[in-house]
């Protein structure tokens, strides 16, 4: 038998005497383990959570978050403890040890709204941790169901997140699947936020029952150490809304500053999807001379690819090029900045340059021998290129001062490509904390690519939302429907916002037109549409492209996003200042509202701007679920109450569904 304590106490135990603080109630239990499973309570003293821990039948054991009576989130140990594991009270927490595991749960913070503990181990080089988060439940009077938001950026990016499936999923930033966001985050309708530490080598399996956090020393990560920790931390608060609030305080970091105003107000312009590759200087004096003739404005035009001598070269090809300095200066006349398409590769044929990378140590390698240097990436062959090492200061200054020299020639600044850590060898040999690799990469290129200011745009990050800069989604496909087409468009900005990315530059109107994709004149339309209240907009293939029809109708979408550009700026800075997510989901307003928690074809701008875009081919209506609140038709002027549906709302190809708060006063 044992002796254990099922109130939250202080407890020592020296030869045998138990001694309690006397003001403490304690109750001693005598555990038969035959007969019956142990379990613990740790009661938080100003907020009204508890934490129960108990052994099942199978000798695991499940942590459950309570308040009162409602449980808010279960969590199973998925290992074996034995049936000589014990569990261990201490005055912040309890510990369960057995079988060569010692979990620790241990409270972090306790107020009247909110409740903060971790629960971390330290595992051996082949051993593994392996916990079950349980994504369905109920909670609440109502007892409404369980929904969850966060985690990794996907390419059929479905919402709520509960819609997701991994199998033995590496939790790093990479190409595949479009997963160049990765934040270690989840937050539920119940209120609680769950976040694993960033030096935990993760692995994800999620089916429509659990989402089971394994750590485990295997590739992707570093794998040359005997020890590694196992941690995650657990907020809970009234509601999702709060939850996440308190996340962004304590785990998810806030913008310092907003980035450049006139990417808000003004559409960006791209070579990409109308002139492909290569381009020349003259294609790029043309396009500006056709976007003023249209009657356009603009933030600035990116030139993208393919500019350079060869890949790497960060060298103007002089043929196509001729003379770029007279080129800045006449789209400078023009009213145009320029950007320009730069990427962290550089291909082996790419010389003198690549010699000089490869001699001085600014390439990425790997432990492995026959790897090498090897890598690939959609501009090279296999085992034709290399990636840079941002990890190594010397060549990020490398690779910082020749941009500079670019910028010598008129260059206003850049459009960051790539940067993901699964473009680099697999195992990769480079300096930095041992526990961060190998993604500690993406943070480093993140982070030397912020230095250039706000007009930049990157597409990655991992820990980076502090940077006032612009997160590009990944490129999308031209099409309708989920799979990385239009529908899955706003669900990624709602990801994006939730995993603490407020500055979202949508991909470009219509998408990339890869292969056999067609860009219809109904799809770009309602595209522009669903990008008008979102932080920017951009566009490659032209209306002009399309028909007059279409250049008008982009003429007034694009104007209605000018008139809310300083709306949009005023959101931004209150991301600044409060870490509130400029395009949140519709439940924000209402975090208890069970029909807004499943809304993902809907977002808000602010908390004044409802947005309930057309994304189903050939249609002319669509219903419309108003959050709580009253609002004003923004096409009609007609007033609604929130909390109920319109249906069959009349939207031709030139309407845009959006509703304004009746309160929203403009500056």
């Amino acid at each position: 038998m044992a002796i254990r304590v099922t109130k939250k106490c202080c407890l020592f135990s020296t030869l045998g005497v138990l001694v309690v603080a006397a003001a403490l109630t304690v109750t001693l239990v005598l555990v038969l383990r035959d007969d019956e499973e142990i379990s613990e309570t740790y009661h938080f003293t100003a907020s009204p959570i508890a934490v129960r821990l108990e052994e099942q039948p199978d000798h695991r054991y499940v942590l459950s978050i309570h308040r009162g009576d409602d449980v808010l989130q279960k969590i199973t140990f998925d290992h074996d403890f034995t049936d000589d594991s014990e569990i261990e009270t201490f005055p912040k927490g309890m510990r369960l040890f057995g079988n060569g595991h010692n979990v620790e749960i241990r409270e972090l913070e306790d107020s009247a709204g909110f409740a903060y503990l971790s629960v971390s181990r330290t595992l051996r080089k082949g051993q593994l941790g392996s916990d079950q988060l349980h994504l369905q439940g109920t909670h609440g009077p109502d007892q409404a169901p369980l929904h969850w938001y966060g985690g990794p950026e996907q390419m059929e990016q479905y919402y709520p997140v509960e819609q997701l499936r991994f199998d033995d999923y590496a939790y790093i930033t990479k190409e595949l699947h479009s997963a160049a966001i990765i934040e270690r985050y989840w937050v539920s309708t119940a209120g609680v936020f769950v976040y694993v530490d960033k030096e935990v080598p993760l692995f994800i399996d999620q089916d429509e029952q659990v989402l089971r956090l394994t750590a485990k020393k295997e590739l992707p990560y570093y794998t040359y150490d005997d020890e590694f920790v196992f941690n995650y931390r657990i907020g809970v608060a009234g509601d999702a809304r709060e939850a996440h609030q308190r996340a962004i305080e304590r785990v998810l970091n806030q913008p310092v500053d907003i980035p450049d105003e006139r990417m808000v107000r003004h559409p960006i312009w791209s070579t990409w999807v109308r002139y492909r590759r290569p381009i020349s200087q003259q294609t790029v004096i043309d396009f500006a001379r056709e976007i003023n003739t249209n009657g356009f404005k603009n933030a600035q035009l990116d030139v993208d690819d393919l500019w350079e001598v060869c890949y790497g070269s960060l060298t103007f090809n002089t043929i196509t090029f001729p003379n770029v300095t007279e080129m800045t200066e006449t789209l400078r006349e023009m009213g145009f900045r320029v950007t320009l398409w730069v990427h962290p590769f550089i291909n082996k044929n790419c010389d003198p340059w690549y010699t000089e990378a490869l001699s001085k140590g600014y390439l990425v390698k790997s432990h492995n021998e026959t790897i090498g240097y090897n890598t690939k990436w959609w501009n090279s062959g296999e085992n034709e290129a290399s990636y840079i090492n941002f990890n190594n200061p010397d060549a990020v200054e490398w690779y910082r001062r020749r941009l500079r020299e670019l910028q010598d020639l008129g260059i206003d600044n850049f459009k960051f490509d790539a940067g993901e850590t699964s473009w680099a060898p697999e195992d990769p040999d480079i300096d930095g904390t041992k526990a961060l690799l190998p993604s500690s990469q993406t943070v480093n290129f993140v982070r030397m690519c912020a230095a250039f200011g706000g007009m930049i745009e990157v597409r990655t990050g991992w820990g980076t939302q502090d940077l006032p800069v612009f997160v590009r989604m990944l490129d999308f496909d031209t099409r309708w429907g989920w799979n990385n087409g239009l529908r899955s468009l706003v669900p990624t900005l709602l990801q994006m916002n939730l995993n603490g990315y407020p500055f979202v530059l949508p991909d470009m109107i219509g998408g990339n037109v890869y292969n056999d994709d067609i860009l219809t004149k109904e799809l770009f339309i309602r595209w522009l549409q669903a990008s008008v209240f979102m932080p920017s907009i951009q566009y490659s293939k032209t209306p002009w492209d399309i028909d007059e029809e279409t250049v008008t109708i982009s003429k007034k979408f694009t104007v209605l996003h000018e008139t809310y550009a300083d709306y949009i700026i005023q959101r931004m800075r209150l991301a600044v200042s409060h870490g509130i997510p400029v395009n949140p989901p519709l439940w924000w307003l209402d975090p208890t509202d069970k029909i807004a928690q499943t809304i993902n074809d809907e977002y808000l701008l602010g908390e004044d701007i409802v947005v309930a875009p057309v994304l189903t081919e050939f249609a002319v209506a669509r219903d419309v679920y108003l959050p709580k609140g009253t609002w004003r038709d923004g096409n009609t002027g007609r007033v609604h109450e929130g909390g109920r549906w319109i249906y069959n709302y009349t939207a031709p190809m030139d309407t845009l569904p959006y509703f304004v708060s009746a309160t929203f006063q403009a500056n």
